[in-house]
């Protein structure tokens, strides 16, 4: 009740200064409104450098792919299977509590690896589509980050900190960037529905593409799988267009009046948002209406294509969104979190993605989008080289545990050099020993390849220049830009 009648209070002197018209005391009053509200708002304009991409399609891997089971290579551990993992290794590190105390004993992939490409890229038998792109791929083997949890892992990849209530990385884009569509958002996030045999999926919160402190009309839209793309986005009944129209015309009126009383910027976000709602009820039954893909095209993406809600349709959805350039789009598949059961379910996730995401960069690419279109693989961590649950003399059923020390993401197109592994791992897969990557230069090089420093991106909130990339230092992975 008194932050209410505060504000009432406050709105009140605003009111009578303005409408009393007094002089250089109005003057310096609307001067101080402006800086504290307005001004904080404002995003910045031009870019830092010529970008080579223009959008980004990032396809986030929830609950940590096991690398050692899909990219890194290591041959060498099928010698010390079963062989506990060496202290001098791993040093003290922490552990989940799932395996703390426990012996930790080295498991060898089960799976076969095969060079592929001209580049000769290592990849595995799980991915029989996606090695056809080899040459198109930036693998990042010396990924690593902080968070040994999925919670605060996830939150930090998508918001660059543990702590919840900072601004998403789509949102920063849309913030720093702005828009290339008028009539779609500038940051859309799609979520799949799972494999059936998956288990331990965590939940998706909004928080990961939200604007935390940057102002609300950066927020992600996430569509949704059943009904209506967007919520809300038909009419109701008895409600023709035109009448939406004239209702929505009427509220935008009362909203400036109220925008001019007491400066609040997220009014006229309000403001802009139902414009952007009004012609997506236009811009999104197009764009999501796959009637008019040509049937190679939907074959490209697999069979569950027609699957609404499905990971390969939702590649199909991110293709089309890149051509109205929609500027970040963010494809959520959960399921990776494999304790027990990994030869199964590893096997599940991988026929989910294989196909669908090797048929979107092959779509990229002959519609020539992958050019200027930044493809970004990755989940919250890796897992472990030692097994969980694992029978001795058993290999079909065990598990993997988090592993944020080392894992493997990958690049492509928007200026990434392709068909290059960059940074190296340990025999055991365990450390990085070469070109360590932490998430946040993994940020700093998409923002640098969308022509943005990611020193001068920059939100002042709580007395601090606010950054994707936080306080510590953020390096930009200089020898995989082509």
């Amino acid at each position: 009740m008194d932050q209410f009648q505060t504000f009432c209070d406050t709105l009140n002197r605003r009111q009578f200064i303005k409408n009393a018209s007094m002089g250089l005391g109005a003057a310096a009053l609307s001067g101080l409104v402006s800086n504290s509200l307005v001004g904080s708002g404002a995003a910045p304009t031009g870019l830092h450098f010529t970008p080579k991409a223009k959008r980004v399609i990032f396809l986030f891997m929830a609950g940590g792919p096991s690398q050692l089971d899909l990219f890194d290579y290591k041959p060498d551990l099928e010698k010390l299977h079963g062989m506990e993992l060496p202290s001098e290794i791993t040093k003290g590190q922490r552990v989940t509590a799932m395996t703390k105390g426990k012996r930790k004993d080295i498991c060898a992939s089960i799976f076969k690896f095969a060079p592929q490409g001209e580049s000769g890229l290592m990849m595995s038998e799980l991915l029989p589509h996606l090695s056809k792109h080899a040459d198109d791929l930036c693998l990042i083997k010396s990924t690593h980050t902080e968070a040994i949890n999925h919670d605060p892992a996830k939150t930090f990849f998508c918001t660059g900190s543990e702590m919840p209530g900072r601004a998403s990385m789509g949102s920063w884009l849309s913030y720093g960037l702005g828009t290339l569509n008028r009539d779609l958002p500038d940051f859309v996030v799609l979520s799949s529905a799972f494999w059936s045999g998956k288990v331990n999926v965590q939940a998706l919160y909004s928080r990961l593409w939200g604007t935390g402190f940057l102002p609300g009309k950066h927020q992600g839209i996430a569509f949704q799988s059943v009904g209506d793309p967007v919520l809300f986005l038909s009419n109701p009944k008895g409600v023709d267009r035109t009448s939406r129209k004239e209702m929505l015309d009427f509220v935008a009126k009362i909203n400036s009046e109220q925008e001019i009383q007491t400066g609040d910027p997220e009014i006229k976000t309000s403001i802009a948002q139902q414009e952007m709602a009004f012609r997506m009820q236009m811009s999104v039954p197009e764009l999501t209406d796959l009637s008019q893909e040509s049937q190679s095209t939907l074959d490209m993406y697999g069979p569950e294509v027609s699957e609404s809600g499905s990971f390969a349709r939702n590649c199909l959805l991110a293709r089309r969104m890149a051509e109205r350039d929609v500027r970040f789009v963010q494809l959520f598949h959960r399921g990776w979190d494999h304790h027990r059961g990994l030869p199964t379910h590893i096997r599940g996730q991988a026929r989910d993605v294989d196909q669908p995401i090797s048929g979107l960069l092959t779509d990229l690419k002959q519609r020539g989008l992958l050019d200027d279109t930044l493809v970004v693989f990755a989940g919250e961590f890796g897992r472990t080289t030692y097994a969980q649950n694992l029978t001795p003399g058993d290999r079909t059923d065990y598990g993997r545990d988090h592993h944020p020390r080392c894992f493997t993401t990958w690049m492509a197109g928007g200026g990434i050099k392709g068909g290059i592994s960059y940074g190296e791992t340990d025999e055991f897969c365990y450390n990085v020993v070469k070109d360590p990557v932490h998430v946040r230069d993994l940020h700093a090089t998409m923002l640098h390849q969308l022509g943005i420093d990611n020193n001068r991106l920059i939100f002042p909130f709580q007395g601090l220049d606010q950054k994707l990339t936080g306080v510590e230092k953020a390096h930009v992975i200089k020898d995989i830009i082509a």
